[in-house]
């Protein structure tokens, strides 16, 4: 395994990818709302902003902003944590494990893909992508059908109906207009 380092930055946007190990275990939709629950939860512990964000049966995408001293390294490990803590308190779907003879919950792969955004055009390309995901991977026609996804809070949905649809708000921030400007 490679000594990948990330740089320790903190207040900037990143886009986020996570998969779950080898793409070969799915989540279904009490796994989607118990990573809600995950991302909900895990700023109290290192804080961060999540902007955008869709969760798919093998992965899932972010755009997140550690705020200082937090890096992405510990807002993703709080994510991570939070996650394993939930899955293993419910009664989340399990499977056999074979080996053990105990349950299997879904694994992540140890580690995660990271992109710092560096401009509002790389920015809103990138929202725009996590949006459109669900279409490509054809689980919806559009992106309003896939309930997993922060396309709701840039459609202008009400909140009281975004709440109910999975119970994940995104952070407002300002990012400015001009779609060369720096962020």
């Amino acid at each position: 395994m490679s000594k990948l380092r990330r740089p320790f930055l903190s207040d900037r946007y990143f886009f986020i990818a996570a998969c779950l190990l080898k793409r070969r275990e799915r989540l279904t939709e009490p796994g989607f709302a118990l990573l809600a629950r995950a991302f909900n939860r895990a700023p109290a512990l290192h804080p961060f902003y999540l902007t955008a964000w869709v969760f798919l049966p093998d992965h899932w995408h972010s755009i997140c902003a550690p705020l200082h001293p937090t890096t992405i390294s510990l807002a993703m490990k709080s994510v991570a944590r939070t996650a394993v803590f939930a899955v293993r308190g419910s009664s989340f779907e399990k499977s056999a494990d074979h080996r053990s003879g105990g349950p299997r919950y879904p694994r992540w792969q140890p580690r995660f893909f990271d992109r710092a955004l560096r401009t509002v055009k790389e920015y809103n390309e990138k929202v725009e992508y996590i949006h459109l995901n669900p279409v490509r991977a054809g689980l919806a026609s559009r992106p309003e059908d896939w309930r997993w996804s922060s396309y709701s809070e840039y459609a202008g949905i009400s909140a009281e109906e975004r709440k109910k649809r999975c119970g994940l708000i995104v952070d407002r921030v300002r990012i400015p207009s001009d779609p060369r400007a720096r962020i």
